[in-house]
């Protein structure tokens, strides 16, 4: 097994939970064919499957805890890590995961997607490509009209709109303003991350209606799943997105969390992110288990870098019938690790069909020795 770190730099510094950030930190991970080859000793090791490991705190587990959990899988496991638990961290266990899968689609002449729907879906012929939404971010109402016109220009019909950093006023301005720009046609969604009092996201839905909003993902605090159940069955749909991510208490794991918000009947919409949830066969898993309870899927990324971001748009694929999900995301590196074989064109990404994550597209970027 081969672990390289890598850094990528945002275009614009990226606000979270933990602070702002100006790069997305990770590790690649190779495994070898028959086993999981960790003979640093070897000049050239053969790398026939990859994954990505890019830990986001507040999503994930912290980027050392990552390092280490990587480490330790690759020393326990040698040549024998098909018969090795994958390491319990989210990130981690995705690098390992997706590298996993990437080999053995490759082995079986399959794409990423064929695999998921064949081992961890419905079994249904995944799609050729996956619609994407647009994201526009808090602007003035003249502004933010300007952007979702030129995403629609461009081939978008599904626009998330971020809301809730100014007065509710304000948002209603701006949705009017964007409706009004770019027509009935467009989905049009909203994205308050947690931003709200149960009380002014009573009153937001209530008016977001007259926009024809679909859907407003996350208007309250991670914790209020009651809360997010109360505003459900008001006309506009109800997303959860932080309300499934990993938390420090160590008591529930993501899919756990996402199990406990269906059960909870908080969402009509989950928003599902692959290296939050653990890798792309939870992913799928988590989105068959929504689909059976009545709740809609959406795949996006953690701003991941084009492994991972890849790997996503073949979760996607997987998933029968997803409405428009949030991969549109590579733009917002500066710089990446290989070409984008998936990039998004006219609101849809075309899923790469050749063997694995992307046909070979990846070959040589873990190979060599450990990275320091």
């Amino acid at each position: 097994m081969r672990i390289r770190p890598f850094s990528v730099p945002l275009v614009a510094p990226l606000s979270t939970a933990r602070g702002e950030i100006s790069q997305r930190r990770g590790f690649l991970v190779g495994i070898g064919g028959g086993g999981e080859d960790n003979d640093a000793s070897k000049a050239e090791p053969t790398v026939q499957g990859i994954g990505e490991a890019t830990p986001l705190p507040g999503w994930t587990e912290p980027y050392g805890r990552c390092r280490k959990e990587l480490e330790a899988f690759a020393a326990a496991s040698g040549d024998a890590a098909s018969a090795v638990d994958p390491p319990e961290a989210p990130a981690a266990r995705h690098g390992v995961a997706l590298a996993r899968l990437d080999r053995d689609a490759r082995t079986a002449n399959a794409s990423l997607a064929e695999r998921l729907s064949n081992r961890h879906g419905t079994g249904a012929a995944p799609a050729d490509t996956v619609p994407v939404n647009a994201t526009v971010g808090d602007g003035s109402p003249a502004e933010t009209a300007a952007s979702c016109r030129e995403a629609v220009d461009v081939g978008f019909d599904c626009l998330k709109v971020k809301v809730g950093n100014r007065a509710l006023s304000g948002d209603l301005e701006r949705l009017r303003a964007v409706r009004d720009a770019v027509g009935e046609a467009v989905t049009l969604r909203a994205d308050a991350n947690g931003a709200w009092s149960r009380g002014t996201a009573e009153r937001a839905i209530e008016q977001f209606g007259a926009f024809g909003v679909d859907y407003v993902e996350q208007p309250l605090p991670a914790d209020d799943l009651e809360g997010h159940a109360h505003l459900r069955s008001r006309g506009v749909g109800i997303a959860l997105d932080e309300s499934l991510a990993v938390r420090g208490d160590g008591e529930t794991s993501p899919l756990d969390r996402v199990r406990r918000a269906i059960e909870a009947e908080a969402a009509d919409v989950v928003v599902l992110k692959p290296m939050a949830l653990g890798g792309p066969d939870l992913t799928v898993e988590a989105a068959t288990a929504a689909r059976e309870a009545g709740v809609e899927p959406v795949i996006t990324t953690t701003i991941d870098a084009v492994v991972a971001r890849t790997a996503a748009v073949h979760v996607a694929a997987a998933i029968p019938d997803v409405s428009a999900c949030g991969l549109a995301t590579g733009g917002l590196l500066a710089e990446d690790l290989a070409p984008d074989p998936a990039p998004a064109e006219g609101g849809r990404i075309r899923v790469p069909d050749g063997p694995g994550i992307a046909d070979g597209a990846f070959d040589g970027l873990c190979d060599g020795t450990d990275g320091g």
